[in-house]
């Protein structure tokens, strides 16, 4: 039987399905697709709802959900801590710098191993973390240039963002309305000014936490006391 959680993902890709994308975009990745028997794991094992916060991320990284699956789905991370481990095929068109592998990526992402790091590190078992939390991604598709770098959604030309932001912030609010959390939290800027447009009359308290990105400085400086500090700021104890 169908869970609503699954729903939202039959409409979201239903929706996505004619988007097109031009250069400098050269590939498209959708982990929904060929990596959907982990990600449906990951909701069985901890979507259930309600929720206390959900945390946002903006879209899969090349060496995370991008093959996993799993929002910052680092493999060591998910196969070990999270213990899903499943099947995963392959985009339609796979880019030499950014190939999938699945689960025999031997790639670290280090914004999902500081996540989940955090997360084992303070909570100890995914039972802990997930009856307070869940972590999900406002998009999922992962953008590749024609020389392997990445393109995020915010970089897109605005006549391929607009479409895209639509069909995102559907499928957003639908999962919030679903899982009822308190406090939905962007993990950096981008995600919480979407989640801002999407669930502009919903009655949940919006947020922020640094983005655990090495690419940003400040999550090179000690990224697990920074948002601790920023949650407490937020009114959640941890």
């Amino acid at each position: 039987m169908q869970t609503e959680q699954e729903a939202i993902i039959d409409d979201l890709l239903d929706e996505l399905k004619p988007l097109r994308f031009d250069a400098p975009v050269s590939c498209v990745y959708n982990p929904l697709v060929y990596a959907r028997a982990s990600y449906v794991k990951y909701l069985q094992l901890y979507a259930k709802s309600p929720k206390e916060i959900v945390l946002i991320g903006m879209n899969p990284g090349p060496w995370g959900m991008a093959q996993t699956g799993v929002p910052f789905g680092e493999v060591t991370a998910v196969r070990d801590w999270l213990n899903i481990e499943a099947p995963v095929g392959a985009p339609a068109q796979m880019h030499p710098k950014r190939p999938v592998t699945g689960f025999k990526c031997t790639r670290s992402e280090v914004s999902g191993r500081r996540l989940w790091g955090w997360a084992q590190k303070t909570f100890k078992t995914p039972t802990n973390f997930f009856s307070r939390f869940f972590v999900a991604n406002y998009c999922p598709l992962m953008f590749i240039e024609a020389g392997g770098r990445n393109r995020t959604p915010n970089q897109l030309r605005a006549g391929e963002r607009k479409p895209l932001l639509e069909i995102c912030d559907r499928a957003l609010r639908r999962t919030i309305e679903l899982l009822a959390p308190r406090y939905v939290i962007g993990v950096g800027l981008f995600a919480k000014e979407r989640a801002r447009i999407a669930l502009s009359d919903i009655d949940v308290t919006l947020g922020r936490i640094t983005h655990p990105s090495p690419a940003n400085p400040k999550a090179n400086r000690g990224w697990e006391a920074l948002i601790e500090k920023e949650f407490v700021a937020m009114g959640i104890e941890l």
